[in-house]
């Protein structure tokens, strides 16, 4: 089969499996990619992502993955909301969720469409193939760059014309050679609105993100305490951010999806950050089960729960951190100190730390009741 019959075979079984965007490109390294993928990881941006720094050279170039590798299928899914996801930050009492976890997990959808197109490809050309959805060590977002899919906006995110901000990515290597496409222009342009819009300054310049102060880093993958200097900025966001997606003026011309596999479960959206602070464990593998959120654990969970209460401005949420400070999770009642001291008095606050602190003993913990009890003038309950 010849290149060009290759790619329209690639077409066809893409749009027959789901499939919203289809680009190919070529699989030889882009000595760009990896060279920015080497700098960004010298910097120790990947935070507490260690498979980032795992075998980079194979994140970066597609034949030292799999060198039988010679062309490189990028497949993209819309997931374009009907509403704009920034109306939920002003219900200070509820939780703003990531557009993409508050759904079935589209690791599950988007790997089983590749796996048809793939199979089907396979079949009909004899060639081989490998799948990859955001698992493998695969950059995904230059590669679609590369395709033709879009171009990696000054927030990093692959931007596209006709989907704007909103697709999931999915990559099909094989060893066929097919014709490729042109890789996608930056149209950005002096545009830096998703710069200007994030609220914890995650972006030291134009197309640089420190992930150590992103949001959706912050509650989805980082395990411990949130450094105190950022909480405030993360304001009732509890699971990942669409801030700087969701300002882009390309989504203008993006339309919702319409995909059934991939429909909002709308019971997950504007839940009470009430009725989250009481979630145990079994609670929370019940409420999202089968959604991204579920795999970031509970305690995390609550964590950010907390940071959203402390920023809620609401004393009425104080009896639901009240609650937390005796939670078997160390991280949690750290989380409830810090939430307690932003909607309490000093006097409340210290009379709540009189008989925990002697029995905590947990490190964490004690500096939260420190620092907590010193910023409210209470420096002699710190010793």
């Amino acid at each position: 089969m010849s290149p060009e019959a290759g790619r329209d075979l690639v077409l066809a079984l893409a749009r027959e499996n789901g499939f919203d965007a289809c680009g190919i490109a070529p699989a030889n390294a882009s000595p760009l990619r990896e060279s920015q993928l080497l700098e960004w990881l010298d910097a120790g941006m990947e935070g507490e992502m260690d498979w980032m720094a795992r075998e980079p050279e194979k994140r970066a170039s597609p034949p030292v993955l799999w060198p039988e590798a010679r062309s490189v299928i990028m497949l993209g899914t819309n997931y374009g909301p009907a509403e704009d996801p920034l109306a939920m930050l002003a219900e200070k009492d509820r939780a703003s969720l990531s557009l993409y976890a508050i759904r079935k997990d589209y690791h599950d959808i988007i790997k089983t469409r590749l796996k048809a197109v793939a199979r089907a490809f396979a079949e009909k050309t004899g060639a081989g193939v490998k799948v990859f959805v955001d698992t493998a060590p695969v950059m995904e977002k230059p590669l679609a760059m590369e395709a033709g899919l879009g171009w990696q906006g000054k927030h990093s995110v692959l931007v596209s014309r006709e989907f704007g901000n909103w697709l999931f990515l999915g990559a099909i290597y094989t060893t066929m050679p097919l014709s490729p496409d042109a890789p996608e222009k930056d149209h950005c342009g002096s545009c830096r609105r998703c710069l200007d819009i994030c609220p914890t300054d995650a972006f030291p310049a134009p197309y640089q993100l420190d992930p150590r102060r992103c949001i959706a880093y912050l509650t989805i993958e980082h395990k411990g305490p949130i450094a105190a200097d950022l909480r405030a900025g993360i304001g009732n966001r509890v699971f990942g951010c669409d801030d700087c997606l969701a300002i882009c003026p390309w989504n203008k011309f993006a339309e919702a999806s319409r995909d059934t596999k991939l429909v909002l479960r709308n019971e997950l959206q504007g839940l009470r950050l009430a009725d989250l602070a009481r979630l145990d464990d079994a609670a929370f593998r019940a409420l999202f089960a089968g959604t991204p959120i579920k795999r970031t654990g509970r305690d995390r969970f609550i964590r950010n729960v907390l940071i959203a209460i402390g920023n809620s401005g609401d004393p009425g949420l104080a009896k639901e951190a009240i609650a937390l400070l005796d939670d078997s999770s160390p991280l949690v009642r750290g989380m409830a100190i810090w939430a307690l001291a932003r909607l309490q008095t000093r006097h409340v606050l210290q009379n709540l730390a009189k008989t925990r602190r002697e029995h905590e003993t947990d490190a964490h913990v004690l500096a939260e009741w420190r620092v907590a009890l010193e910023g409210m003038g209470e420096a002699e309950c710190a010793s």
